[in-house]
C-alpha cells in the first residue's frame, strides 16, 4: 500500500531552505534529517531566492494590506450577486 502523501508547513519550509541557502548542511544531510525528497529542499529554496525582493519591497513596517482592506471588495461583490440572484428568482 502506498504511503500517504507528507506536508510540511511554511515555516518548517523556510526553515529547510535556509539551511539549504546558508549552506548549514549538504542537501543529502538535510534530505536524511528531515525525510524531505532533494527536489522537494530545491524548490522550497528557490521560492525563497524569488521571493525575497517582495520583502524589501513591502519594507519592514506594515507587513502589506490590512485584513479589511482585501475582505472588503469581496463582501461587495458577494452582496451584489446576492441582489442579482433575488432579481433573478423572481423573474423566474
Amino acid at each position: 500500500m502506498a504511503q500517504k502523501r507528507k506536508t510540511q508547513g511554511e515555516e518548517f519550509n523556510a526553515r529547510m531552505a535556509v539551511e539549504a541557502i546558508k549552506g548549514i548542511r549538504m542537501l543529502s544531510e538535510l534530505r536524511a534529517a528531515h525525510g524531505v525528497h532533494p527536489t522537494v529542499i530545491a524548490h522550497c529554496t528557490r521560492q525563497v531566492v524569488e521571493g525575497a525582493p517582495e520583502v524589501f519591497r513591502r519594507g519592514l513596517g506594515g507587513g502589506g494590506r490590512s485584513e479589511e482592506t482585501v475582505t472588503a471588495p469581496l463582501y461587495q461583490e458577494i452582496g451584489r450577486l446576492k441582489m442579482e440572484l433575488e432579481w433573478l428568482k423572481k423573474k423566474l
